[in-house]
């Protein structure tokens, strides 16, 4: 390690479901294909929030101290053996994602499904509420000087867009809708523009986040409690379930014109009962999207050039004591995004 290094760092930890301490750290050493990165934004995620306050996520259980976050970005302050050193000094966006080299899913190009991942916050990987973290050399992009350190963090979350927009065949005149107008769907609406979608119909209980919506690519919003969305006859090309509501994935199914396509985003019920027919006869494509793969350059590129606004989503910002403030605050209706400052 470079000399000017400090030995240890602060981490915040989850201790137990709903129990967050500051804690001292050795500073990790990169591997040989590692950077070492001094992290200075990290965005909050639902994740985060799941694992704070239900100590799980499906099958993955808090069942150890854990650091949370995993939409980070920062500067590389050194690197591996293996490693250029003229990466030093770099301002990256981190992909926090580390597969197996040699499944067969990452050699196919879906490292996202690989079987033996290793994912930033996820039990039992630790994550990026602390001041460094190391990241495989690949998965550290630079991001020029006209794009923020938040922006870069939230590469992730616009990540998720982008892989949903490209299951989606999202394409020039597309017609979209977008059920939830959370961040992810904020961020999906967002991606659909820029793939060249020309109708955007956001759907969303709430009046703030429909309001919301509209300044981030939608063209149109709807209230289910209002409107019934699959009786308005919007024979849309694509439909991204961005909610989890049971009811929001079987109405924007039956929103879909033939040959449409429902990608699944939002995390919901285990199951739900589909109607077969009307996929089968309409020809409709069903699909979902996990995490995502090869995204990082065009998020890098759909921010540098205007095309998508990741820093106005920025509604709130804490240091590493104030790491449940900000999960807490992540969930309020006015808040987008919520962003960890290690250095505050």
């Amino acid at each position: 390690m470079p000399e000017h290094l400090p030995e240890t760092m602060r981490a915040s930890v989850l201790i137990k479901q709903g129990s967050l301490v500051v804690e001292e750290r050795p500073v990790p050493r990169p591997a040989a294909d590692e950077v070492l990165v001094k992290v200075a934004s990290v965005g909050v995620c639902g994740s985060d929030v799941h694992y704070f306050k239900e100590g799980r996520i499906g099958d993955f259980v808090v069942d150890r101290p854990l650091v949370l976050g995993h939409e980070a970005a920062g500067t590389i302050v050194a690197v591996g053996a293996g490693v250029p050193a003229d990466r030093i000094g770099r301002r990256v966006s981190i992909e926090p994602q580390h597969p197996s080299s040699t499944s067969p899913q990452t050699l196919s190009g879906r490292y996202n499904l690989c079987p033996h991942m290793r994912f930033y916050a996820t039990p039992p990987v630790d994550g990026a509420f602390a001041e460094y973290v190391t990241i495989q050399s690949h998965f550290a992009f630079d991001v020029p000087d006209s794009v923020t350190d938040d922006a870069a963090a939230l590469m992730e979350p616009l990540s998720v867009g982008i892989a949903a927009a490209r299951k989606a065949e999202i394409t020039a005149g597309s017609r979209v809708l977008i059920a939830g107008a959370g961040p992810i769907g904020i961020l999906a609406a967002q991606a659909a523009r820029a793939f060249g979608a020309t109708e955007i119909i956001v759907s969303d209980l709430d009046d703030r986040r429909r309001e919301q919506a509209l300044k981030y690519g939608a063209t149109s919003t709807l209230n289910p409690r209002t409107d019934d969305v699959a009786g308005l006859g919007l024979e849309v090309d694509a439909f991204l379930e961005c909610s989890g509501a049971t009811p929001a994935v079987l109405s924007g199914l039956a929103a879909l014109a033939p040959a449409g396509r429902m990608v699944l985003i939002g995390m919901g019920a285990d199951a739900v009962s589909l109607p077969i027919p009307a996929i089968q006869n309409r020809e409709l494509v069903v699909t979902g999207v996990f995490r995502y793969a090869n995204t990082w350059p065009t998020a890098i590129d759909l921010v540098r050039t205007g095309r998508v606004d990741l820093d106005s989503m920025v509604t709130g910002r804490h240091g590493l004591d104030e790491v449940a403030d900000a999960l807490i605050e992540s969930t309020q209706p006015t808040s987008l995004k919520t962003i960890v400052s290690p250095g505050l």
